[in-house]
């Protein structure tokens, strides 16, 4: 290698290292996982509160998921409604049927004088139907469940692949309460149990948080709104900025929502979740590969602008800190090893709360730069899927571009099952035991 070059990779590694300097002390944070949900206190009166969870094709996480939902111990008054959005696995009667396992087992605990047995909640199973012009399905579902939610003061809408700890629906509540907070949104623990996984699930989190720094999002008069895949929303609130309807071709719709809420002047707070747990698994790069390229070239506004700089930058911030530090240390050139190597011990430094959080070996931080080029690699074909005319897809369904725009969807008539009306089995109140009720763009991609 030529001095000059030398020169040139020390310049490139010294902007490296300043950039990284920069995000570490400006960028709102990101880096912090401190973000938690805030101190609270329970309500003198706990407010009525619908649960809506949409679902397509989940029969397999639903026994992980849904009794976590139905042992919920709220205090007020709460309807749990899934909502099937046109499912080929049988995905409704698992649900029911895990309604049913969950009424047997509160009545045996009753029968046994277990007292805390007389809590839990009620389960509705609607079937949704087809998503009409400008609506993606996972929006059309959740203006099912909203709808039947009825006058319940909260709607807490999460995906159903997202298992819910004991209190988790009271924690949410009391600090919207106290907070006086009209939306109030987690980031859930993504499942690691692979090698890929432990290799890439932590960085989206990361990343998400470079896109949509929390403490920015959480201040009032920021222009930085973003939300998470479990999300307890003020319903008044949420009517009054224009309802789903107002996102309904949004592909990454936990981030349209809350811009909305947030735009319409409602308060907002995002957090990374203690008692929230995604249980989908992503065991091989290519089901990681196809979650983040479902929505990554969209968060770009299907911009060859943006990519570009988008890659531009990551490979600056990313690449260029091991190059040097590599090239240095092997051609003897100490002061470039010296930069580089500080800029890539600077932004592992960065990367290492989010490890903790997913209880990584720390080791794990210092390889970033490959997870960062991995994810650069799924946003070029996520582009390139675009540009194939392939568009989004999600489930079966295929979403042309107008969908991200809020405009008419492309959808796979194939998958859809025509004739789909709403059905509701069994009744809340009969499911319930005693009386209740019945109340109702980061380019990352989206973990579902």
């Amino acid at each position: 290698m030529t001095d000059q070059m030398v020169l040139v990779l020390t310049a490139a590694a010294t902007v490296a290292l300043a950039a990284w300097l920069w995000l570490a002390v400006c960028w709102g944070g990101y880096w912090r996982t401190d973000q938690r949900l805030p101190a609270r206190r329970a309500p003198a009166k706990w407010p009525p509160v619908a649960i809506v969870v949409p679902a397509r094709d989940e029969a397999a996480v639903l026994p992980v998921t849904l009794p976590s939902l139905l042992a919920q111990d709220y205090p007020g008054p709460v309807t749990l409604v899934l909502v099937d959005d046109a499912s080929t696995d049988g995905t409704a009667e698992v649900a029911r049927d895990l309604a049913a396992q969950e009424l047997a087992r509160r009545a045996a605990a009753r029968d046994a004088g277990d007292t805390a047995a007389l809590g839990g909640v009620g389960l509705t199973v609607l079937s949704s139907t087809p998503p009409p012009a400008g609506w993606t399905g996972q929006l059309w579902a959740l203006q099912h469940g909203v709808e039947f939610a009825g006058e319940a003061e909260f709607v807490l809408l999460t995906d159903a692949d997202i298992a819910h700890r004991p209190g988790s629906l009271r924690a949410l509540v009391e600090a919207a309460t106290t907070h006086r907070l009209d939306m109030v949104s987690q980031l859930p623990r993504l499942n690691i149990t692979s090698w890929w996984e432990r290799l890439v699930v932590p960085a989206f989190g990361y990343f998400f948080a470079m896109l949509y720094p929390f403490r920015w999002s959480n201040r009032p008069r920021s222009g930085v709104a973003a939300g998470g895949g479990c999300s307890l929303v003020r319903r008044e609130v949420l009517r009054d900025a224009g309802g789903l309807a107002a996102v309904r071709g949004a592909v990454v719709d936990d981030v349209a929502i809350a811009r909305l809420v947030k735009n319409a002047g409602g308060r907002t707070w995002l957090g990374l979740a203690d008692r929230a747990d995604s249980v989908r698994p992503y065991p091989a790069l290519a089901d990681l590969w196809n979650m983040v390229t479902r929505s990554a070239f969209t968060q770009l506004r299907h911009s060859g602008a943006l990519l570009a700089g988008t890659a531009l930058g990551m490979l600056l911030l990313f690449v260029v800190p091991v190059a040097a530090a590599v090239t240095g240390l092997a051609v003897g050139a100490w002061p470039l090893a010296a930069v580089g190597g500080a800029g890539w011990l600077l932004l592992a430094g960065t990367y290492l709360p989010m490890v903790r959080y997913y209880r990584q070996p720390l080791p794990v931080a210092l390889l970033l730069p490959v997870t960062a080029l991995l994810y650069l690699g799924m946003t070029f074909d996520s582009a390139r899927r675009r540009r194939a005319g392939r568009g989004v897809t999600w489930k079966g369904r295929i979403y042309g571009d107008s969908a991200a725009r809020g405009r008419e969807p492309v959808v796979d008539p194939g998958q859809l099952v025509p004739g789909l009306v709403p059905d509701q089995a069994p009744a809340p109140a009969a499911d319930a035991g005693p009386a209740r009720p019945a109340v109702p763009d980061g380019i990352f991609g989206d973990p579902r």
